[in-house]
């Protein structure tokens, strides 16, 4: 039987978390003009290792192959741009950055968060490895950007070329590298001697709890606690001295780190770092019986939104989506939703417009379809944007349509 080594420790995994079958890669859209194309599946199996806690999926396509032409562009969502907005406020607050700081930013997308250091006249560099990406920062925002992937060789290249981190940041983007040593073993080198480094990804604490099962696709490489997180960085010489819980993607944690040669009073280790630690150990992500109970509770929730699809079909109701995001690729594709029971998914996003969900083949329009065919559910596959889908989407309302969220299971919003 095949068995596979963790990414960071080289153990062992023989501990399963969810096994979500056979799937495709979350942002290979398939444009109505190629539709008879035929596409790749790969097994979606969340493995933890028993001996440093990493959730994590095995490797089978490369980052190039998933992220060097990229349709994911953080801007289209109003309150991802304004969260990025208060971090530049808080981080130039509590660590004083001006003009002579550098701020780098690891998978720095189209500029979203780097144009507001911009516009504070702070020094920006944006490390991007989707070209077409990087290119609309550039061309739209004027965010200088490296085209590459993050790790020990670029940088070193950020390094010799006179590119070293003031601050050195990464939002959703620890958990889509699949050589986390080689990743981590780059901070070290591209972070000043006296810089801080801040990343935030989904708290896997949060995505149990909640039952946040569609949140696990093929980018998503590992699945990250604190816990995880402090033997990884300590390993390569950063010391977590901080964090902080977010509302976003679900719940998320931010961390913040520094050099451990660098103990500064700036840098001083504060008691949300171990209170982190007893919240998750309290939660029990030191028992694998946490991680292994997890599988059961996902397939609860798939036979309820089958369920409610099913009998909404059966009352002559009609069901649209809304919000072509990953984790919506992996929630119909494991439940097996097609358009025999989601008429269409609608998309603010031109580049996801006219395009195929990847495996199940539901067609994605404008959001403007939506108020053309006046369905009577809209189904919210982005749920962590609820409040900002709806709000947006309002006018559903008007002809007696509802919304409804499939996480932590299915619920017709009020």
């Amino acid at each position: 039987m095949h068995t596979p080594e963790c990414r960071f420790c080289a153990e062992p995994l023989t501990h399963v978390m969810c096994d979500l079958g056979m799937s495709p890669l979350a942002n290979s859209y398939v444009s109505f003009e190629n539709s008879q194309n035929a596409e790749k599946i790969y097994p979606l199996k969340v493995w933890v290792c028993g001996e440093c806690l990493l959730a994590q999926l095995e490797s089978f396509e490369s980052p190039d192959a998933i992220f060097s032409d990229y349709l994911y562009f953080s801007s289209f969502s109003t309150s991802w741009v304004e969260h990025a907005r208060r971090y530049c406020e808080m981080m130039t607050g509590r660590f004083g950055f001006d003009g002579s700081s550098q701020i780098i930013e690891i998978a720095s997308n189209d500029g979203y968060l780097l144009q507001h250091f911009k516009a504070k006249g702070i020094p920006v560099l944006g490390v991007e490895p989707a070209a077409n990406v990087a290119k609309v920062a550039w061309e739209q925002k004027q965010i200088p950007s490296v085209v590459k992937f993050f790790g020990v060789e670029t940088a070193k290249e950020l390094v010799g070329s006179g590119k070293s981190a003031d601050l050195l940041l990464g939002n959703n983007v620890l958990a889509h590298v699949p050589d986390i040593n080689d990743f981590v073993g780059g901070l070290k080198i591209a972070l000043k001697p006296a810089g801080v480094i801040t990343f935030e990804f989904p708290h896997l604490q949060r995505l149990i709890d909640g039952n946040q099962f569609d949140t696990i696709y093929h980018e998503h490489f590992s699945y990250l606690s604190f816990l995880a997180m402090q033997k990884v960085f300590a390993r390569h010489g950063l010391t977590l001295f901080d964090v902080e819980e977010l509302p976003t993607h679900g719940g998320s944690l931010r961390i913040l780190a520094r050099h451990t040669e660098n103990a500064g009073e700036a840098f001083a280790t504060t008691e949300r770092v171990e209170a982190m630690r007893k919240q998750e150990s309290d939660f029990g992500l030191t028992k694998m019986e946490t991680y292994t109970d997890f599988g059961e509770k996902v397939k609860t929730t798939k036979r309820k939104l089958l369920k409610f699809l099913i009998e909404a079909k059966e009352a002559g109701k009609t069901v649209v989506g809304y919000g072509a995001a990953a984790k919506g690729v992996t929630l119909v594709n494991y439940c097996g939703v097609r358009d025999d029971l989601v008429d269409y998914v609608v998309d603010k996003s031109p580049y996801k417009q006219n395009h195929f969900m990847p495996g199940v083949r539901i067609p994605i329009y404008a959001p403007e379809k939506i108020f053309e065919t006046k369905p009577d559910y809209v189904l919210i596959l982005p749920w962590n944007l609820r409040k900002e889908i709806s709000g947006e989407m309002a006018q559903v309302l008007e002809w007696g349509g509802r919304f409804v969220v499939p996480i932590p299971e299915v619920t017709v919003l009020d």
